[in-house]
């Protein structure tokens, strides 16, 4: 597997608006072989005396963090993906994306340890 994660900055007042084009990035992830898309919203961000996911994208006081990977099967599919997303009639679409992408934290990630307790079955 290959795990693209990043850090970005939204304003809270925009949420909706992000949350509206995330949904179409994830659809275009998918359709380009993405297996897992994981967004995730601040509730609780403490700032750190040195540094900080607020620090490292510099946010405004009135935005707030996103945590958010994507998983692919492997490098070479995450590597397509990523040429091709950005030119798919879907994600030239969307509107507004509400943030500033100078200040996004991003990389590539190969996995080296991962547990998952079975919810289903969980006690």
């Amino acid at each position: 597997m290959y795990v693209n994660g990043y850090i970005i900055a939204v304003p809270q007042a925009k949420k909706s608006v992000f949350i509206a084009a995330i949904k179409v990035f994830a659809e275009v992830a998918i359709d380009f072989g993405a297996i897992e898309i994981f967004e995730n919203w601040e509730l609780e961000v403490p700032d750190g005396e040195f540094t900080d996911y607020r620090k490292a994208v510099q946010a405004l006081p009135d935005e707030k963090i996103v945590f958010a990977w994507v998983v692919w099967p492997d490098r070479q599919t995450g590597a397509v993906a990523h040429e091709g997303m950005w030119v798919d009639p879907r994600m030239l679409a969307i509107e507004e994306m509400p943030i500033d992408s100078k200040r996004m934290i991003l990389g590539g990630f190969e996995p080296i340890f991962s547990y998952r307790k079975d919810i289903e079955n969980a006690d």
